[in-house]
C-alpha cells in the first residue's frame, strides 16, 4: 500500500512539488510505501520520529529497527548518523532525483554487514512491485475510486462518473472529491462518516430554461435527466462505442497522466466490488448466470461490416478452433465467425471468417488498477481497428468467468519466428518493416499512447508480407506528447528497455523508438546489440542487473557489414540521450 502524507506544517501548494527547501523521502516498510515531504535540515532524531509514526514502530535508545537508504548504485546503505542522513540528502540534492528511497526492517540484522531478518535483496529494484495508493490530505486517507452509482463531490457538487477512477473517497469520513478538488478541500478528517449530497441534475428545455421556468445563469451548462450510458445499456447489449461515452483519450485525460505506478502483489477484493468495476468496461457480468447470454461491443468499422441493427454477438457466434497462445493471464483461441442468424440460411455464402479470440479469467480481474490496464488496452484497439499496420479489434464481449476480446488474426507469424530462420534480413527488407512499425507507432503516439512492448515477438506478417504490431497490454494512454507529458512506470521486456527507463526517470514516447533501434539492430545484425550478456562463462555476468548496466553504460557496436545510411540510423535510434534521438527531436 502506497500512503502520500505531508504534515500540516507543508501543507501548501508545495505539498506535491520538490523544492530547495524539501526532500521528498519514498520509506518502505513491509508491504506498505509512504511518500512524505520533509526539510532538507532534517535532524536524524526527527527523521527516526517520522519513521516510528508512519511505520508504528516504537521510539528506542539505541533504535530497534534498521534503516537503508539507496544511493546512485541502488545499493542499500545503512543509516545510523547523521552524517550518513546528510550524504543521503546532498546526492539527492546534486542528482535531482524524483525521491529518497528509504527501505525500513522491524529488527537488527544479527552482525554487521549482513541482511536483517526478512530483508531481500531483490526488494531494492525498482518496479518490481505495483503499491497500491492511498493519499493522506488533511488527515482524510483518500483512496482513487470509481463510482458505478451517481455520487457528487462535496466540494463543487458536480457529478462523479466516467470510465477510470473519477475521485478519491476518504476511507474513513467517507466524503467523495474530484482529483482535481481534492486540494480544494478545507474540511479536516473528523472520522464520523459525512453525509455526500445526492446528486441532482438540473433539467431544462428547448430554450435553455429550468423546467421550474427560471433561465439560467452564465456560465451554467444544461444537463439531462438521464444518465450518460443509459443509451448504452439495453436489453443486455450495449450500442455503438461513442454515441454516448467519451473517446479513449478523454477518458484517461481525466486520471492524472503523471500517476506513479508500482507493481505490487494486492489483496482480492469482494465480487462485488469487482463486479461494479468491470460493469465500467461496458459490461454487466452479473448478467446470464449459464455465460450463454453475453453482453456486447461493436467497435464499428469495415472489420465485420455489422450495423448498428445486426444482432448482439456472443461466444456462441463463434466455433473455437483450437489454441495459438497461452500467457500468465490470457489464452488466444483461433475462432470461426458463424453467426447464428445466418448459419440456416441457404443464400449465406459468405467465406467463413477467422479472428484470434483473446479470453481473460474475471478471477485475475483483482483490483482498479487490473481493471484500468484492461480497459486500456480495449481502448487501444478500439484507436488501432482499420489501421493497417495494427491489429485492430472486431467486438468484444463477456460471460460471468470471462472476458472475450475478438482481434484480427493474422496468419503468416511474427518476426521471431522469421529471424529463426532465416538469422537476419537484407536491409531492404528491415528498412521495410521499419517503416511500416514507424507509421504504426507515429499514429499511436499522435493519439496519446506510449507502445512499450516492441519487439520480434509482437510484430506479426500478414498474408501479403505487410507488418501488424500486436499485444497492447504493456501500453500507456492519455498523454499529449506536444505537452510533453511523461510516466514512470517500469514494464516491457528488459532487453528493449530504454536507458532513461532503467535509471527510473520520467519518460514519454522515446522509449519505443529506442526499442525500435534495437529491434532494427537485430533485423540487420541477426544479434541483439547486447548479446555480451549470457553469454559469460561466468554467471554472475549473465543475470538481469548485468543487462541493464550493459544498456546503460558501455557503447553500441555497429557491425562494420552494414551500410553508412544503416550505421547512422541505428546510431540515432540508439542514442542513450533522448533529447537527441532519433524520432524524438
Amino acid at each position: 500500500m502506497s500512503t502520500i502524507a505531508s504534515s500540516s506544517s507543508l501543507m501548501t501548494n508545495d505539498y506535491a512539488n520538490d523544492n530547495i527547501t524539501t526532500v521528498k523521502f519514498l520509506i518502505h516498510y513491509q508491504q506498505q510505501a509512504t511518500v512524505i515531504y520533509l526539510p532538507h535540515n532534517l535532524t536524524l532524531e526527527s527523521f527516526y520520529n517520522h519513521l516510528c509514526s508512519i511505520c508504528h514502530l516504537t521510539v528506542t535508545d539505541p533504535p530497534s529497527f534498521t534503516v537503508k537508504w539507496l544511493d546512485e548504485a541502488l545499493d542499500a546503505i545503512t543509516m545510523s548518523s547523521q552524517r550518513e542522513l546528510n550524504t543521503a540528502i546532498r546526492l539527492y540534492t546534486k542528482n535531482g532525483d524524483k525521491e529518497l528511497h528509504i527501505h525500513v526492517f522491524p529488527s537488527r540484522p544479527e552482525q554487521a554487514g549482513l541482511l536483517c531478518p526478512g530483508e531481500d535483496p531483490l526488494i531494492y529494484r525498482r518496479g518490481a512491485r505495483r503499491w497500491k495508493k492511498l493519499y493522506l490530505i488533511n488527515g482524510h486517507r483518500y483512496q482513487a475510486k470509481r463510482f458505478s452509482t451517481t455520487a457528487a463531490c462535496t466540494v463543487c457538487n458536480d457529478r462523479l462518473w466516467g470510465l477510470g477512477r473519477q475521485g478519491y473517497k476518504c476511507l474513513d469520513c467517507r466524503v467523495l472529491v474530484h482529483k482535481r478538488c481534492v486540494k480544494l478541500l478545507r474540511i479536516v478528517c473528523g472520522i464520523t462518516p459525512i453525509a455526500s449530497s445526492p446528486y441532482h441534475p438540473k433539467i431544462m428545455d428547448s430554450n435553455g430554461r429550468h423546467a421550474s421556468g427560471s433561465s439560467i445563469t452564465n456560465g451554467q451548462q444544461s444537463m439531462s435527466n438521464k444518465k450518460p450510458n443509459e443509451n448504452q445499456q439495453q436489453n443486455g447489449t450495449i450500442d455503438k462505442i461513442g454515441r454516448h461515452r467519451p473517446s479513449g483519450a478523454s477518458v484517461m485525460n481525466a486520471r492524472d497522466p503523471m500517476t506513479k505506478q508500482k507493481m505490487s502483489n494486492i489483496c482480492e477484493p469482494g465480487p462485488l466490488k469487482r463486479a461494479q468495476g468491470l460493469a465500467d468496461l461496458g459490461h454487466s457480468p452479473m448478467d446470464d448466470p449459464h455465460g450463454t447470454n453475453s453482453n456486447y461491443i461493436d467497435v464499428g468499422g469495415d472489420m465485420h461490416g455489422s450495423s448498428s441493427g445486426s444482432p448482439t454477438i456472443s461466444l456462441q457466434d463463434f466455433e473455437l478452433l483450437k489454441v495459438i497462445g497461452r500467457g500468465s493471464y490470457a489464452k488466444v483461441f483461433l475462432a470461426e465467425y458463424r453467426p447464428r442468424h445466418s448459419r440456416n440460411n441457404p443464400n449465406n455464402n459468405q467465406p467463413p471468417r477467422l479472428y484470434a479470440m483473446k479470453v481473460i479469467k474475471k478471477s485475475i480481474v483483482n483490483d482498479d488498477e487490473d481493471i484500468d490496464w484492461i480497459q486500456c488496452e480495449k481502448n487501444v484497439f478500439e484507436k488501432a481497428t482499420n489501421h493497417p499496420f495494427l491489429v485492430g479489434l472486431h467486438s468484444c464481449f463477456q460471460t460471468p468467468s470471462r472476458l472475450f476480446f475478438v482481434i484480427e488474426f493474422v496468419t503468416g507469424g511474427d518476426l521471431m519466428y522469421h529471424m529463426q530462420r532465416q538469422r537476419k534480413l537484407p536491409e531492404s527488407s528491415a528498412r521495410f518493416y521499419a517503416a511500416e512499425i514507424t507509421v504504426a507507432l507515429h499514429f499511436l503516439h499522435e493519439h496519446g499512447v506510449i507502445y512499450r512492448d516492441l519487439k520480434l515477438d509482437n510484430v506479426l506478417l500478414d498474408a501479403d508480407g505487410h507488418i501488424k504490431l500486436t499485444d497492447y497490454g504493456m501500453c500507456k494512454e492519455g498523454l499529449d506528447f506536444k505537452r510533453d507529458e511523461r510516466t514512470s512506470t517500469f514494464c516491457g521486456t528488459p532487453n528493449y528497455l530504454a536507458p532513461e527507463m532503467l535509471r527510473n526517470h520520467d519518460y514519454n514516447f522515446s522509449v519505443d523508438w529506442w526499442a525500435l533501434g534495437v529491434l532494427m539492430f537485430e533485423m540487420m545484425a541477426g544479434r541483439s546489440p547486447f548479446e555480451i550478456v549470457g553469454s559469460a562463462e561466468n554467471p554472475d555476468l549473465n543475470t538481469e542487473d548485468r543487462l541493464f548496466q550493459v544498456i546503460l553504460e558501455q557503447p553500441i557496436r555497429i557491425p562494420r557489414s552494414l551500410t553508412v545510411k544503416a550505421k547512422n540510423v541505428l546510431e540515432g535510434f540508439l542514442n542513450k540521450d533522448p533529447r537527441s534521438r532519433l524520432g524524438c527531436r
